[in-house]
């Protein structure tokens, strides 16, 4: 157990010689238990350099050593759910010192990625889809005569979305060789771990009642009422000391639940459950920050980890003078934080409201309004569809929900908000936080899309606030509309503007006029607001902040065209189907033909890296800009020449 972050790289003898996971095959039980706490030092010691997520990973040590112990990787396929857990995967499949590289810009990434490894048979960064991942390479591996085994690990959080369990009724239906390993982290389905429930997990995978129970069904097969009898017999029996009844229902064959941290019973579970025929399911109970006191004590706070320059002890381990707090400067607010503020004034001014999250409680910084006002706090869980929709049944009978939810979790729930919120023209407002770029966990979970998928769904207005003030506003906009508003904004901080407490709105579609300059007009949209005012100044250019997407402000459109030579949108969204876009389909109805430069996210997927890095590749930094600006004029200018020699 430690109490404390190693303040020194910790020694790893045995970890050392582990290039992939056919090392693990010769180690005797004894050294697979040692090969556990050395990787679980390691993990401790590698992320408090780079920062990353923390306490599932920790959770996961025993059982990521026995599973690649036991089952023969990368023949065998090993799908992670999310990713969160994976990092001790990525440990033991070769890449134990490039784990110092995480979420760095050209680093590992922070989900498992195929193209980085062939141990990561599946790339994920969103929940609940290991389950049809494993399926789909089932039913494949049958169909190509393959003896490999197919294993997917989902914890008890994504067993909430409606997903895992369509692919565990589709798996039950088809019955292929696979196995589901629940990771229950948090004893959220049982705490039936146990003398007796240990006794029938290993009675249950046994190879003499696993031949008495094929064989049973076999002969019983011809006798419809007395197999049915048997069937229902084993389930009564099994219901009494297991959670497992649901799985078996669905077509699986439930084992657990069992111990997670105990290494030889895993060893011994998973060895029997490698030979079984048909889906199986094994229910595994984990402590989330197992061997490190503070995670255990606190898992929600240790879910990741900020790097840290220094590792230090927890104050209660250091001396008594050192207790003391220094005084902090005044911190700017996370737009996160100016949703939880507005939300919660809001929520005092006007009954109606209720907020809806699918488990993004902190990060959404929706803390505070489930403490205040409990009631009218809706956690779906992992059930971002449901969330949506469960907002439009609101909508339906006078309540006025705002969905909190993040802009890549927004995808999962497209077809909820296009059928179930905009075709009936319901009053919900989408609270979309960490669009643009987010950073280290890479491209899937950068919010480039959302202006492009939701711009075009008629009548919905979408805004993107420019400030912290502005957000608050628009806020408050999107609440008094009557129908489906969305206003975007980005991971972080703002520039730092005072912010009023009033809840004024904003004049629906209006733009606003930051500077005026000559010949060139820079439409910017939220977050690229700021950096636009630099090069404005470089440029002696107009500064309009669009701050509308949908309506746009079609009268302040049409004066920039007349006024300016050069129009350029920039926007922290894909340039293909975002607001240059809009602005662009709007002169062309209009038969109009200003000269327009459309900056923002290109046509790839942007990896990982800093913001900050991963905007400047994108062009989207001042430098860029300028830079894409004067390459167009200079373009222009050899245009003119080149036509004036010409005639």
């Amino acid at each position: 157990m430690f109490d404390a972050l190693p303040l020194e790289r910790p020694e790893t003898p045995l970890l050392d010689r582990i290039t992939g996971p056919a090392d693990l095959k010769p180690l005797s039980e004894r050294q697979l238990i040692q090969l556990a706490r050395e990787v679980r030092a390691w993990l401790l010691w590698s992320v408090s350099r780079t920062g990353g997520h923390f306490g599932a990973g920790l959770g996961v040590v025993e059982l990521t050593v026995a599973l690649h112990a036991v089952f023969n990787t990368p023949d065998d396929r090993l799908i992670w759910d999310v990713g969160h857990q994976a990092y001790p995967h990525k440990i033991l499949t070769g890449r134990k010192e490039s784990l110092l590289t995480i979420r760095q810009k050209k680093g590992v990434a922070a989900f498992p990625k195929r193209s980085e490894s062939e141990f990561d048979a599946f790339g994920v960064g969103h929940s609940s889809t290991s389950i049809s991942a494993a399926l789909g390479m089932a039913i494949a591996a049958r169909a190509q005569g393959s003896k490999r085994r197919c294993v997917a690990v989902i914890g008890d959080g994504a067993m909430t979305a409606g997903m895992a369990f369509e692919a565990l009724t589709h798996a039950g239906h088809v019955q292929p060789d696979m196995l589901v390993i629940l990771n229950d982290n948090e004893m959220s389905i049982s705490e039936n771990v146990g003398g007796l429930a240990t006794y029938l997990s290993r009675l249950l995978v046994s190879e003499p009642y696993n031949q008495l129970r094929e064989g049973s069904r076999k002969v019983l097969s011809k006798l419809p009422l007395a197999w049915e009898l048997a069937r229902r017999t084993e389930e009564q029996v099994k219901s009494l000391v297991t959670p497992g009844t649901l799985f078996e229902e669905l077509g699986f064959n439930y084992i657990g639940p069992i111990d997670g941290h105990d290494l030889p019973e895993l060893l011994s579970t998973l060895k029997r459950l490698k030979h079984l025929k048909g889906p199986q399911f094994l229910h595994v109970v984990t402590k989330k920050g197992k061997g490190f006191i503070p995670a255990e004590a606190d898992p929600i706070t240790y879910h990741a980890l900020t790097k840290l320059e220094k590792p230090v002890k927890p104050l209660a381990l250091l001396p008594e003078k050192t207790l003391e707090k220094p005084r902090e400067k005044a911190k700017k607010p996370k737009y996160s934080n100016v949703f939880g503020q507005w939300l919660c004034d809001m929520a005092a001014a006007d009954s109606r409201l209720v907020g809806i999250t699918p488990a993004m409680r902190e990060g959404s910084d929706l803390v505070r309004f489930s403490r205040e006002y409990p009631e009218r706090y809706f956690d779906v869980a992992i059930a971002e569809q449901h969330a949506v929709t469960l907002a439009a049944g609101m909508a339906c009978e006078g309540m006025k929900p705002v969905v909190a939810i993040y802009s890549t979790f927004l995808q999962r729930a497209y077809d909820q908000l296009i059928h179930d919120v905009a075709v009936q023209k319901l009053d919900v407002l989408f609270a979309i936080d960490r669009a643009g770029v987010v950073g280290e966990d890479g491209p899937t979970h950068h919010g480039t899309l959302d202006l492009s998928f939701l711009r075009c769904v008629p009548e919905m207005v979408i805004m993107a606030p420019a400030d912290e003030n502005e957000c608050r506003q628009m806020l408050t906009t999107g609440y008094e509309y009557a129908g489906p508003a969305a206003v975007r904004y980005p991971r972080g901080t703002g520039p730092g503007v005072s912010i009023e407490p009033a809840l004024n709105s904003l004049p629906l579609g209006k733009a606003e006029v930051r500077r005026k300059g000559q010949k060139i007009a820079l439409l910017a949209l939220g977050s690229m607001v700021a950096v636009a005012a630099q090069v404005a100044e470089w440029l002696d250019a107009t500064l309009v902040n669009l701050r509308f997407v949908k309506p746009l402000d079609e009268q302040l459109l049409l004066e920039m065209a007349a006024s300016h030579e050069l129009l350029v949108t920039l926007e922290e969204n894909a340039v293909m189907g975002g607001v240059g876009s809009a602005i662009n389909e709007f002169y062309a109805a209009q038969g109009l033909q200003p000269q327009l430069l459309n900056l923002g996210i290109p046509d790839l997927w942007v990896d990982q890296g800093t913001p900050e890095e991963l905007l400047a590749d994108c062009g989207l930094d001042a430098t860029g800009i300028l830079a894409a600006i004067t390459a167009r004029r200079q373009a222009a200018d050899q245009d003119a020449v080149a036509s004036s020699s010409g005639a």
